[in-house]
Protein backbone atom coordinates (compact mmCIF):
# COMPACT_ATOMS: atom_id res chain seq x y z
CA UNK A 1 0.00 0.00 0.00
CA UNK A 2 2.98 2.42 -0.73
CA UNK A 3 1.83 5.90 -1.36
CA UNK A 4 -1.44 5.80 0.39
CA UNK A 5 -0.77 8.70 3.06
CA UNK A 6 2.03 11.29 3.80
CA UNK A 7 5.30 10.30 5.17
CA UNK A 8 5.77 9.91 8.61
CA UNK A 9 8.40 11.39 10.87
CA UNK A 10 9.94 9.77 14.27
CA UNK A 11 12.33 12.19 16.16
CA UNK A 12 14.44 9.80 17.99
CA UNK A 13 16.68 11.71 20.82
CA UNK A 14 17.87 10.71 24.01
CA UNK A 15 15.41 13.54 26.03
CA UNK A 16 12.37 12.97 25.95
CA UNK A 17 11.41 16.61 26.18
CA UNK A 18 13.92 17.38 23.65
CA UNK A 19 11.96 15.40 20.81
CA UNK A 20 7.89 16.09 21.99
CA UNK A 21 9.52 19.82 21.37
CA UNK A 22 11.07 19.19 18.13
CA UNK A 23 8.23 17.54 16.74
CA UNK A 24 6.17 20.37 18.24
CA UNK A 25 8.07 23.18 16.52
CA UNK A 26 8.10 21.08 13.29
CA UNK A 27 4.69 20.37 13.19
CA UNK A 28 3.72 23.89 13.85
CA UNK A 29 5.94 25.31 11.29
CA UNK A 30 4.35 22.76 8.62
CA UNK A 31 1.07 23.66 9.63
CA UNK A 32 -0.18 20.89 11.69
CA UNK A 33 -3.12 19.35 9.81
CA UNK A 34 -5.77 16.61 10.87
CA UNK A 35 -5.97 12.98 10.65
CA UNK A 36 -3.82 10.57 12.29
CA UNK A 37 -0.17 12.07 13.62
CA UNK A 38 2.55 12.90 10.56
CA UNK A 39 5.24 12.87 13.28
CA UNK A 40 5.81 11.85 16.52
CA UNK A 41 8.81 11.93 19.64
CA UNK A 42 10.56 8.98 20.71
CA UNK A 43 12.76 9.99 23.09
CA UNK A 44 14.27 9.16 26.75
CA UNK A 45 13.96 6.17 28.09
CA UNK A 46 9.97 4.16 29.02
CA UNK A 47 10.75 5.49 32.64
CA UNK A 48 11.42 8.80 31.65
CA UNK A 49 15.15 8.73 31.89
CA UNK A 50 17.81 9.78 29.30
CA UNK A 51 18.38 7.29 26.57
CA UNK A 52 16.92 5.63 23.81
CA UNK A 53 14.39 2.92 23.48
CA UNK A 54 13.76 0.50 20.65
CA UNK A 55 10.06 -0.21 22.15
CA UNK A 56 9.25 3.54 21.59
CA UNK A 57 11.09 3.82 18.46
CA UNK A 58 9.01 1.20 17.27
CA UNK A 59 5.87 2.13 18.89
CA UNK A 60 6.19 5.80 17.16
CA UNK A 61 7.26 4.16 13.77
CA UNK A 62 3.73 2.46 13.82
CA UNK A 63 2.01 5.13 14.53
CA UNK A 64 2.94 7.59 12.11
CA UNK A 65 2.95 5.36 9.36
CA UNK A 66 0.54 5.51 6.42
CA UNK A 67 1.37 3.19 4.19
CA UNK A 68 4.31 6.07 2.33
CA UNK A 69 7.17 4.81 4.80
CA UNK A 70 8.64 6.28 7.45
CA UNK A 71 11.63 8.79 8.06
CA UNK A 72 13.55 8.10 11.56
CA UNK A 73 15.86 11.06 12.26
CA UNK A 74 18.05 10.71 15.05
CA UNK A 75 19.96 13.04 17.82
CA UNK A 76 23.62 11.16 18.84
CA UNK A 77 25.72 7.91 18.86
CA UNK A 78 23.47 5.51 20.63
CA UNK A 79 20.26 6.63 18.85
CA UNK A 80 21.88 5.84 15.09
CA UNK A 81 22.82 2.53 16.59
CA UNK A 82 19.14 1.76 18.06
CA UNK A 83 17.76 2.73 14.99
CA UNK A 84 20.14 0.90 13.17
CA UNK A 85 19.51 -2.02 15.11
CA UNK A 86 15.91 -1.73 14.83
CA UNK A 87 16.29 -1.72 10.73
CA UNK A 88 18.59 -4.86 10.36
CA UNK A 89 16.09 -7.06 12.88
CA UNK A 90 13.78 -6.12 10.12
CA UNK A 91 10.18 -6.96 11.65
CA UNK A 92 10.23 -3.87 14.30
CA UNK A 93 9.59 -1.50 11.95
CA UNK A 94 7.13 -0.58 9.37
CA UNK A 95 8.98 -1.85 5.77
CA UNK A 96 9.59 1.28 3.87
CA UNK A 97 11.23 2.79 7.33
CA UNK A 98 14.20 4.97 6.66
CA UNK A 99 17.38 6.16 8.92
CA UNK A 100 17.62 9.50 7.84
CA UNK A 101 20.95 11.55 7.93
CA UNK A 102 20.54 15.65 8.88
CA UNK A 103 20.86 17.44 11.40
CA UNK A 104 18.31 16.92 14.18
CA UNK A 105 16.54 20.42 14.39
CA UNK A 106 16.55 21.73 10.66
CA UNK A 107 16.27 18.24 9.22
CA UNK A 108 13.26 17.44 11.27
CA UNK A 109 11.37 20.70 10.24
CA UNK A 110 11.83 20.28 6.68
CA UNK A 111 11.25 16.71 6.49
CA UNK A 112 7.72 17.43 8.37
CA UNK A 113 6.87 20.16 5.98
CA UNK A 114 7.91 18.01 2.98
CA UNK A 115 5.84 15.01 4.27
CA UNK A 116 3.16 17.29 5.23
CA UNK A 117 2.85 18.84 1.00
CA UNK A 118 3.04 15.01 0.24
CA UNK A 119 6.51 14.65 -0.98
CA UNK A 120 7.69 10.65 -1.05
CA UNK A 121 10.46 9.31 1.40
CA UNK A 122 12.70 9.94 -1.43
CA UNK A 123 11.70 13.99 -1.06
CA UNK A 124 11.54 13.65 2.72
CA UNK A 125 15.15 12.27 3.36
CA UNK A 126 16.54 14.42 0.67
CA UNK A 127 14.78 17.59 2.14
CA UNK A 128 16.15 16.78 5.50
CA UNK A 129 19.35 16.17 4.68
CA UNK A 130 19.99 19.44 2.45
CA UNK A 131 19.53 21.25 6.18
CA UNK A 132 23.18 20.19 6.31
CA UNK A 133 23.87 23.55 4.29
CA UNK A 134 21.36 25.81 6.19
CA UNK A 135 24.24 28.57 6.55
CA UNK A 136 23.22 30.93 9.82
CA UNK A 137 25.88 33.52 9.28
Amino acid sequence: MKGAGPVGVVLVSHSATVAAAVAQLALGLAGGGEGPPLVLPAGGTPDGGLGTSSELIAAAAKAVDRGAGVALLVDLGSAVLTVKALLAEGDELPGDSRLVDAPFVEGAVAAVVTASAGGDLDAVEAAASEAYSYRKA
